[in-house]
């Protein structure tokens, strides 16, 4: 697991461990993250699958309960399969624009 901060954004980059271990460790860090929008990166996995994007649902309401952003990046899922309450997008590009259109939403109180 790779942490990158970019301003108020978190990059947790994942290479080699499960998605449930990751999950996990999010969980156990999560106080240090929990005033920051989140970016998941699992685009270095090779094989992924809806049960493990749904992994981060618990995490995920969570952290955009509390006003935050959190988008996971991934290509290797069917993006129309992925539940409404679980942002994910293909590129990081994509999830800075999420964040972005996200954090103008809440400022103009929607």
């Amino acid at each position: 697991m790779i942490i990158d901060q970019d301003g108020t954004i978190s990059i947790i980059t994942q290479e080699k461990a499960t998605i449930i271990e990751l999950v996990k460790k999010l969980q156990a860090l999560y106080p240090k993250f929990k005033k920051n929008n989140i970016i998941v990166c699992l685009s270095s996995l090779h094989k992924l699958d809806l049960q493990d994007i749904i992994e981060f649902l618990e995490i995920s309401n969570t952290h955009r309960g509390s006003k935050q952003s959190f988008v996971i990046v991934s290509d290797k899922i069917d993006l129309d399969s992925v539940p409404d309450e679980i942002m994910v997008v293909p590129t990081i590009q994509e999830a800075y624009d999420i964040i972005e259109m996200e954090e103008m939403e809440r400022d103009l109180g929607f």
